[in-house]
């Protein structure tokens, strides 16, 4: 079993040390849902929201999320982005939002494309509450990462 790196061996939380580690180009998708009423959706779709172009406005919040991520998370490194990607695309019912991170540096950017997704994902609750009070955001998870030692994973 993999110990926890973000705990000290008597078990204080610490940041985990960095430096040693090799600079590698990593990146990391991410993925969640909001699930909407039709007519939440119907004003997504034809761009009259009252608050504005949800997917816009949620796009550049995604962003934004992933570029303060350290600034969210306590124990997470800041690290200088090479990019980030936000999608946003209405399927079933829902808005389903992508997000991928990359950076070329000694630790992963899965925090950042999580945090992009839910960024996104909270602005489109807040833009639409008034319109749907039982907005749902759900399955926010980790698709992918590479780089590093561990090299490749995907989500089976």
């Amino acid at each position: 079993m993999s110990t926890l790196t973000h705990l000290t061996p008597a078990g204080d939380a610490h940041m985990v040390e960095v430096g040693e580690k090799p600079v590698t180009r990593r990146s990391a998708t991410a993925e969640g849902f909001v699930r909407l009423s039709p007519e939440a959706l119907e004003q997504v779709v034809s761009r009259r929201a009252r608050k504005g172009d949800v997917l816009t406005i949620a796009q550049i919040a995604g962003i934004q999320g992933a570029k303060r991520t350290a600034e969210w998370i306590p124990l997470c490194h800041p690290l200088p982005l090479d990019g980030v990607d936000v999608t946003l695309d209405v399927v079933e019912g829902s808005i389903h939002i992508v997000a991928t991170a990359r950076c070329t540096g000694r630790t992963g950017v899965e925090m950042e494309a999580l945090t992009a997704v839910t960024a996104a994902a909270l602005t489109v609750y807040d833009m639409l509450k008034a319109v749907d009070r039982g907005i749902r955001i759900d399955g926010v998870s980790l698709l992918s990462k590479s780089g590093g030692r561990s090299g490749t994973w995907e989500r089976p």
